[in-house]
């Protein structure tokens, strides 16, 4: 097999390996370990990493994060500002 066949196949690997939540980091040294070369390795990480950039959705709006404290009651509670947002105004 080719260069270019191993690294699709370790791209290929990395991307479905990625998706099901392990680490780079993990996932390299598996297939170091398995034989492939550091280099050859790495560069498949770089390139599986480019295409898995590329399939990522594009965010329009920042996402806006809210919170509310629920008192014992299961109603909200206002909570007290700090003094550090009081004495700056936020």
């Amino acid at each position: 097999m080719r260069d270019s066949e191993y690294k699709k196949r370790i791209i290929d690997y990395v991307k479905k390996n990625l998706r099901k939540g392990y680490t780079l980091e993990s996932l390299k040294w598996a297939l170091v370990d398995q034989g492939y070369s550091r280099t050859l390795v790495d560069l498949a990480i770089k390139d599986a990493n480019l295409e898995l950039s590329k399939e990522a959705p594009v965010l329009q709006d920042k996402p806006m994060i809210t919170h509310e404290i629920i008192g014992e009651n299961d109603q909200p509670v206002e909570a007290k500002k700090s003094w550090w947002r009081r004495f700056f105004g936020l």
